[in-house]
């Protein structure tokens, strides 16, 4: 596939008038308030596994609802002093997968805090361990289109609740220094980092690569590639619900949520994208309220952006905000 969107000058101007909820803020302080009422009863259990460099623990915490959500905390082997930490999302039907998979940032000397995700990993490689146990109305298959009827019950909600609630999980692990954490995520891990990073004030970066979950509407009408054909299905047989599901999107959208990051940023978009357009990707970045921001294009690549190298890009980024300077 060529490029199909907008000249890459044209994505670099592109700040395109997404409507935001005259609520947005009040929802999402009472949803994680309602959250926190529950005691986030973090536990981690050591793993035994077959790897000399790291140790892992089996991770439980509660999320939405209080709802118990799974993770892996991977650390450097033998780590006694309270490192900077990674806490990491997953791509769309992934889950936390197994220990041996997640070993890049134990081994740069970071601790690295895995979140599953509710309902999925059923697809690919990477099994889940975290039942959604919320139901929800008619809906496309996949999670796109859960609940989306209305914004209290978006399967996103739930989400992005769980996300948050992560990073309040790692911070609690006498292992983990709670002043340096970043957040990290492709496609759909992507979008929820940036989520995260306008919902906690304090991260230390985000590092969002191809994200998903950002200006729906665009996204919706661009690409006819799942997962967000699956809302494209939905209204096919709701037609006249499109302004009510869009209203819904509002609120969850990584445009809105970039408006409120702080954190020093680090985007990947990918010309060849069909699944996450790049424009959809830089009118998040374009939004971004953070003042340290930057952006790597991979010119020639479709949904798997920079993959390794972006990898690599990561590592040599990150130690200026994880380990020269506390954060801000």
């Amino acid at each position: 596939m060529a490029q199909f969107d907008l000249p890459l000058d044209d994505l670099y101007d592109y700040r395109p008038d997404i409507p935001e909820p005259e609520d947005f803020d009040a929802f999402w302080e009472k949803t994680l308030a309602e959250a926190r009422e529950h005691d986030l009863d973090a536990r981690f259990e050591r793993v035994d596994v077959p790897l000399t460099g790291v140790d892992v623990f089996d991770v439980a915490f509660a999320g939405f609802g209080g709802h118990p959500v799974k993770g892996w905390l991977v650390l450097p082997a033998g780590a006694r002093e309270p490192l900077p930490a990674v806490v990491e999302y997953i791509g769309y039907g992934g889950g936390r997968g197994l220990p041996h998979m997640h070993l890049l940032w134990a081994s740069a000397g970071y601790a690295h805090f895995v979140m599953d995700t509710r309902g999925q990993g059923s697809a690919g490689e990477a099994q889940g361990d975290t039942p959604d146990p919320v139901g929800s109305a008619p809906a496309v298959a996949g999670f796109l289109t859960r609940g989306i009827e209305d914004p209290h019950t978006y399967y996103y909600r739930r989400l992005y609740t769980d996300a948050v609630r992560a990073v309040e999980a790692a911070r609690s692990h006498p292992l983990v220094d709670a002043s340096r954490v970043a957040a990290v995520g492709g496609s759909q891990g992507g979008g929820v980092t940036i989520a995260v990073g306008g919902l906690v004030p304090d991260l230390a970066a985000i590092a969002p690569d191809v994200p998903f979950l950002c200006h729906f509407r665009r996204s919706t009408t661009l690409t006819d590639r799942t997962p967000y054909r699956e809302i494209a299905t939905y209204l096919k047989t709701r037609r006249a619900d499109q302004e009510s599901v869009y209203g819904t999107l509002s609120y969850f959208d990584g445009v809105n949520f970039a408006a409120r990051g702080r954190a020093p940023a680090l985007f990947s978009a990918a010309l060849e994208d069909l699944t996450c357009p790049p424009s959809t990707v830089f009118a998040a970045y374009n939004a971004y309220a953070g003042r340290e921001r930057s952006m790597e294009v991979y010119a020639f690549n479709d949904h798997e952006g920079g993959g390794p190298y972006q990898d690599g890009v990561k590592l040599r980024w990150l130690p200026q905000y994880l380990t020269d300077r506390p954060a801000d």
